[in-house]
């Protein structure tokens, strides 16, 4: 959503928009994995990572409007992808428990800077 949105381009989304996702910013993972890299406590588990909040996908594109100004910005609904999956959200008691872990970086936050880091980049459309 954000390099388009940043491009001037009307977002997709795949079905309704009230599926949902469990987002995390990435330095949140990074800390997830130098906390297993330092105990033995997480070998042999499968361990998710993640912020343990679900946002629904309408709600991603309306805080991503509000950052990057483009407020009358109206999503494109197409049909839904086949296969995918309604609602997803991580049980992160794992990390918790065994590696310490906490999201450290607020999904409103992560955003707000992987916003900043598409405008500083070459990566923008």
């Amino acid at each position: 959503f954000i390099s388009v949105l940043l491009s001037g381009e009307q977002p997709v989304i795949f079905g309704d928009g009230e599926q949902s996702r469990d987002f995390t910013y990435i330095a949140n993972v990074v800390d997830a994995n130098l906390r297993a890299a330092q105990t033995s406590r997480g070998v042999g588990h499968v361990i998710n990572v993640a912020n343990g909040e679900r946002i629904t996908l309408n709600q991603l594109l309306e805080e991503l409007k509000k950052i990057t100004g483009r407020t009358e910005v109206r999503a494109e609904y197409r049909e839904p992808r086949v296969g995918d999956v309604r609602h997803s959200l991580a049980d992160i008691s794992r990390a918790r428990d065994l590696l310490g872990y906490e999201p450290q970086i607020e999904l409103q936050e992560g955003l707000q800077r992987t916003v900043e880091w598409y405008r500083e980049s070459r990566f923008a459309r």
